[in-house]
């Protein structure tokens, strides 16, 4: 490089100007600077010389080599002056600076013409390409602009590509200034950002700041903010506010479409709610747009979908909204984890598994109200495969979380997955405070049947669990007054119902069946197994056991299957082998082949590994307590294991990695 420096200092001023005149970025099939007009040589000599020399390739541009040169070469003075007659020379003829402008900004020009062209660029990627816009005001704050103005695009960059903190200190200093530039898209970020770090009552509070008259057409926004938090004067206050005019936009239609869902969810017949919040999602992902929003249109219709036990429609709308990357690269970790909601409740652990994976590894991480989520659905399927040492660790980490987010409308869910962990775990009163916080939520939104009714289901299951029946009874008289109206609260009504019945003894086998089933068809398949399986060994007769045994199979048969099963056959697990140990006084046979254990035994001697009672191994894989015994004496037998201990230590040898948990 200093050779090839040293040699162009040799070049006379003809060429020279050439040289640098392209190394700035003129092209020979524009206009070129005055100064090579006046040179001695014309241009086309000067360009023959050139390629002579080596300088020039044949489309006419310079070696990269040689533009480094030059430029390192040349006093900063001139370069400076051919990089504002580029920009006067693009000016003149009315063409886009373009990428020419990104380049004269990385290469230092502080010119406003430079400043405006790269705002321009990053205003027309900002809604599709947020990173790239990111990065374009960045240069264009190095060519001079107001970093004010363009403070609230700056944040909704930086909020789209999930920089929270980022975002949140452009908007503490746009905020705070007086008269601050393009105030409305900076409310619609701090509200955006608030909700995503799971503080949702600031994001109201942003709007109210702002107030109706200037929401405009982030009224819907600001609406689904206040009704998150239970303030359903303000919502309605904002939504009467007058309308942007001029013709709307797809982006702008999904806003307006998601105002109506939401407060038609807090109505008491919200028939409405889910097609609007549907058509909203629809619209979002139609526009491409990754404006900023404080809930995703399809995490709305998903969790009303959830609410009025419709899992499978929640599904599809998260799968339509995935495949068309709504709401940009900020969203897709939380509509990834509602997909594993809705798939742990359709009893689909497999896929849950696989979406909660693709959710960590999600660019940017995930926002700390994700973070519930992702923890809730830990405990959510520790809790329905009966993994204590999971649910524990799960619990554990979730109790912390926590303390870091506020309760809202649109977290009830994995709060009242929570409760139910809590209750089971015996730690209900750490999450004392989060629940009473709900329940003032849905009262000062007038008990919505909705959003009410799952958190109901949530605190029947744990009032069982803690065996607290005086906590029990006012939750089960809401259940049945709802159920007049309601199909979802007349399916867990019932299903309240046979649960008491079945802890007090009594067993109406045909009650407890239709429950279990009513609570399968509203997406609580594993609630509906659990039910008959707990049923079953209470029951008095032996026909009677077996049925209920049936239907918790038939519900939730138990089987590991990959998220491709629909179209890879699922491989069945090899027989386990096992070494017979010979028991007390009985030789050893050297040409034994050894004990093959059955596909079920190998079940049983897992939950045995665990330790596991005889009825806790029961509930688990759908057998009574008898048939469970008879299997674990067979599996002594077979390994000739004369104690417990024998056995124990037998187990842990033949199942090898399979076996896990305490003894």
């Amino acid at each position: 490089m200093d050779q090839l420096g040293y040699e162009l200092e040799k070049i006379d001023g003809g060429l020279s100007d050439l040289l640098l005149a392209l190394s700035v970025g003129f092209d020979l099939a524009g206009q070129m600077p005055p100064a090579l007009d006046q040179a001695a040589e014309s241009l086309d000599h000067l360009v023959t010389r050139a390629r002579a020399a080596g300088l020039l390739r044949a489309d006419g541009r310079l070696v990269p080599l040689v533009r480094q040169a030059v430029l390192a070469a040349t006093p900063p003075y001139r370069v400076r002056e051919a990089q504002r007659a580029l920009v006067d020379a693009f000016t003149a003829e009315g063409r886009s600076l373009g990428d020419v402008a990104r380049g004269l900004a990385r290469g230092g020009l502080r010119d406003p013409r430079i400043a405006r062209a790269l705002e321009r660029e990053g205003d027309n990627v900002l809604a599709e390409r947020p990173a790239l816009a990111s990065a374009l005001y960045d240069e264009a704050g190095a060519a001079g602009s107001d970093e004010l103005t363009t403070a609230a695009r700056r944040a909704q960059a930086a909020s789209a590509v999930g920089d929270l903190d980022g975002a949140g200190r452009i908007l503490d200093n746009l905020l705070s200034s007086e008269g601050a530039p393009d105030l409305l898209r900076g409310v619609d970020v701090a509200a955006a950002t608030w909700a995503q770090r799971g503080m949702l009552v600031r994001s109201a509070e942003v709007y109210r700041w702002l107030g109706a008259d200037r929401t405009g057409p982030s009224a819907s926004l600001a609406a689904v903010a206040m009704i998150g938090i239970g303030d359903r004067e303000g919502a309605e206050t904002m939504l009467k506010a007058p309308g942007p005019s001029g013709s709307p936009t797809l982006a702008a239609v999904a806003v307006g479409l998601m105002g109506e869902g939401i407060s038609a969810s807090i109505a008491a017949q919200p028939t409405h709610a889910l097609p609007a919040l549907i058509r909203a999602s629809d619209m979002m992902t139609a526009s491409g747009s990754s404006i900023p929003l404080p809930e995703v249109p399809a995490a709305l219709a998903a969790l009303v979908a959830l609410h009025s036990g419709e899992p499978a429609v929640a599904d599809s709308v998260l799968d339509d909204a995935l495949a068309g990357e709504q709401a940009g690269p900020a969203a897709r970790p939380r509509l990834l984890l509602l997909r594993a909601w809705t798939a742990m409740q359709l009893d689909r652990p497999d896929r849950a598994r696989a979406a909660i994976t693709e959710a960590g590894a999600c660019e940017g991480g995930l926002a700390p109200r994700d973070e519930l989520l992702f923890d809730a659905l830990e405990v959510g399927l520790a809790r329905r495969t009966d993994d204590t040492a999971a649910l524990v660790h799960a619990w554990q980490r979730a109790r912390e979380r926590i303390l870091h987010v506020s309760v809202d409308l649109y977290s009830l869910l994995p709060f009242g997955e929570l409760a139910v962990a809590a209750a089971r775990l015996r730690d209900s009163a750490r999450l004392e405070p989060q629940l009473a916080e709900a329940w003032a939520l849905l009262e000062r939104l007038g008990d919505p049947p909705l959003w009410s009714i799952p958190l109901r289901w949530h605190a029947v299951q744990a009032a069982i669990l803690a065996e607290r029946p005086s906590d029990l009874a006012p939750h089960a008289s809401a259940l049945v007054r709802a159920s007049g109206n309601n199909h979802l609260a007349s399916v867990l009504a019932a299903a309240g119902r046979s649960w008491v019945a079945v802890l007090a003894g009594h067993i109406d086998v045909d009650a407890v069946e239709a429950a279990a089933r009513g609570l399968a068809a509203v997406g609580m398949t594993w609630d509906g197994s659990r039910l008959a399986g707990h049923a079953a060994p209470r029951a008095d007769e032996r026909k009677d056991m077996a049925r209920l045994l049936a239907c918790a199979r038939d519900l939730h048969p138990g089987s590991v299957v990959s998220v491709s099963a629909e179209t890879e056959p699922v491989p069945t697990l090899p027989a386990v082998r096992t070494t017979v140990r010979p028991s007390a006084g009985q030789p050893a046979d050297a040409g034994s082949e050894g004990a093959v254990l059955s596909p079920r035994e190998r079940e049983v001697a897992r939950l045995v590994l665990e330790g596991k009672t005889y009825r806790e191994i029961g509930a688990a894989i759908f057998i009574s307590p008898r048939t469970a015994e008879h299997h674990i004496a067979r599996i002594r037998r077979r390994l000739g294991a004369a104690t417990r201990s024998e056995l124990l230590a037998q187990l842990r040898l033949s199942l090898g990695e399979e076996a896990s948990g305490p003894p």
